[in-house]
């Protein structure tokens, strides 16, 4: 029962929550949908950890999709071995992985450690720093770690496999029985940060000006007093 809660039950609550949560957030909420920039209070900290986390996140991610989404009969079609592959999640990932650590890192003590900051911070703030703290952390110590001590696991025959079938409406928790703990503590905290998401500052995620662009010019008349 605890495995079908873990790996069936527990990733479609977050989903869900995930999914209503940011309709009904929208609906009713959506003057408060913003990122609550502190960057009036402390500027250097959160540009530095802001720009690495920024940069390393969107590799990281274009790494999960093709890792979990992407078969590896589908990557060796493509001429891509499992040797080279690994060989790029390892050094490529742990690269992207280590830069979007260490600016989470520095953005977690930003706003636990000025005081100023975590004035103006919600208990919702505090929480989701440290979890994608620990969720980034995990990911890591899974990649170089667990991957160094334990090289015959390979997470596209068991944790991929699980994954696509979860959204195929098929899941299957014997496959995350043999998995390391590092990569299921990654794998749950990931899924928490996802039913956390529509009540935190995370939702301006979605918020992309693409409006902005094409905005007509705001003109300027100076008023002439007679």
């Amino acid at each position: 029962m605890v495995d079908q809660f873990l790996w069936v039950i527990f990733p479609y609550i977050c989903i869900a929550v995930f999914v209503v949560g940011h309709i009904l957030r929208y609906r009713t909420d959506k003057f408060h949908w913003t990122a609550k920039s502190s960057e009036f209070i402390e500027k250097k900290q959160l540009m530095v950890g802001s720009l690495l986390f920024h940069l390393g996140i969107i590799p990281v991610i274009l790494g999960h999709i093709s890792g979990l989404g992407i078969p590896k009969e589908w990557m060796r079609a493509l001429g891509v071995n499992d040797h080279m592959y690994h060989l790029g999640a390892i050094w490529i990932g742990g690269f992207f992985g280590f830069v979007t650590l260490l600016g989470m890192f520095i953005l977690t003590f930003r706003r636990f450690s000025i005081k100023a900051v975590r004035k103006l911070s919600s208990a919702s703030d505090m929480v989701v720093n440290t979890l994608l703290l620990i969720i980034v952390f995990m990911g890591m110590y899974a990649t170089i770690v667990t991957n160094a001590v334990n090289p015959a696991f390979d997470y596209r025959d068991t944790i991929s496999v699980w994954f696509r079938d979860l959204f195929l409406l098929r899941p299957d928790p014997s496959y995350m029985m043999g998995v390391p703990v590092s990569f299921q503590i990654h794998i749950l905290a990931a899924f928490l940060i996802f039913a956390l998401w529509p009540f935190t500052r995370l939702v301006h995620v979605w918020s992309v000006p693409l409006s902005y662009v094409g905005r007509s010019y705001i003109l300027y008349r100076r008023h002439k007093v007679n």
